[in-house]
């Protein structure tokens, strides 16, 4: 979040609608398809230039033309001319950092910018990217933000299969389902979180240990970028699903309610994450706080049992001459005896009290 602020902070002084890519440094190329169907069948390409796909108005066929990578700003601004892109659109676009929205478009097509998330198996933390929709009446145009997989290759595979309604529907349907695998994958990394935090409340309840409570840490902050993603998608999800949208079909809406209904099921799920990485932070001071308090329970019983004894060796310890016990015979066994029948006497004290020998 701050690295994005820092670059954020580049274009400050810019006159609005002068796009400038802000996000994480690559060098990966950028990666443009086109695929082209309908119920009769599908085709995908990749074009060497964007300039082939001037064809994507066309109709009757339905054109999902994809570019992985927004930074390169050569190609985005050539994208831009050729997808006649208004500029503040396009600042969005490139603009990583966006919070989901929708927005109409002077054109009549829709603009929407939602996030994709992934879990990192090997860092165990979440990665976000941003993918951006721009949907007319015969095409849909995605923009990722950088190369290297994403979540959609089910819906590819549909459309290539000529399976499923995707084939047999309008472009609003596509942006549905592409929806649909990024708010289905959103229950994936939830799955993976939710694995970590069963593992470190395990660890809390047998040891607790201070990495856990850095452990505890960042899955709160985790969780907080989720619900900051995740809580704006829903209302992106709630604005298609209302209707009044002439590109938005009356069939589609139905399964966009749908769709509404599980970003609810992954809000309710972050907000239950929240509550529970709360109360595992609260275990752990708590643990803390009650290892803390075995430890001084047994400094404080032996700073009692000792304080009498040591009244007594410095009492005798006294270099008086008038002290007639240093005198008699048995004098040092009856201290020590004295001594022992004291700690005895305090030892039971305890007992009684309940304050030692208490397994319950």
């Amino acid at each position: 979040m701050f690295e994005y602020l820092r670059r954020r902070s580049q274009t400050a002084g810019r006159p609005p609608g002068s796009p400038m890519y802000v996000g994480v440094e690559r060098s990966d190329p950028v990666s443009v398809e086109m695929i082209t169907y309908d119920a009769g069948g599908a085709e995908s390409v990749r074009p060497k230039k964007l300039s082939e796909c001037a064809c994507f108005e066309d109709g009757p066929k339905i054109t999902w033309i994809n570019i992985d990578g927004l930074h390169d700003m050569g190609i985005v601004n050539q994208a831009a001319q050729i997808f006649k892109i208004h500029p503040l659109v396009l600042e969005d676009i490139v603009h990583t950092g966006q919070r989901p929205k929708m927005e109409e478009l002077r054109d009549g097509g829709l603009f929407v910018i939602v996030k994709m998330l992934v879990y990192n198996e090997e860092e165990r933390r979440v990665e976000d990217e941003q993918v951006s929709f721009i949907l007319g009446k015969h095409y849909l145009l995605t923009f990722q933000e950088h190369a290297g997989g994403d979540v959609f290759e089910d819906v590819r595979k549909r459309i290539m299969a000529q399976k499923g309604r995707v084939c047999t529907l309008g472009p609003d349907y596509l942006m549905y389902a592409l929806l649909d695998a990024i708010v289905d994958h959103y229950f994936v990394v939830l799955e993976r979180m939710g694995d970590d935090i069963e593992e470190i409340e395990e660890q809390l309840l047998a040891a607790p240990k201070p990495k856990h409570l850095e452990a505890l840490h960042e899955l709160r902050r985790e969780a907080l970028y989720l619900r900051k993603y995740i809580f704006p998608m829903r209302e992106v999800v709630a604005k298609l699903e209302m209707g009044g949208h002439e590109l938005v079909a009356e069939n589609t809406i139905f399964f966009l309610r749908d769709l509404y209904d599980h970003t609810i099921q992954v809000m309710d799920t972050v907000e239950t994450f929240r509550d529970m990485l709360a109360s595992m932070v609260e275990l752990y001071l708590s643990n803390i706080s009650l290892k803390m308090n075995e430890i001084m329970k047994v400094l404080a019983m032996f700073t009692s049992l000792f304080t009498p004894l040591t009244f007594l060796a410095g009492l005798y310890g006294m270099n008086f001459k008038n002290m007639p016990e240093l005198e008699w015979q048995w004098g040092y066994y009856g201290v020590l005896g004295t001594m022992a029948v004291t700690a005895v006497g305090i030892l039971l004290f305890f007992r009684r009290k309940g304050w030692i020998g208490n397994k319950g």
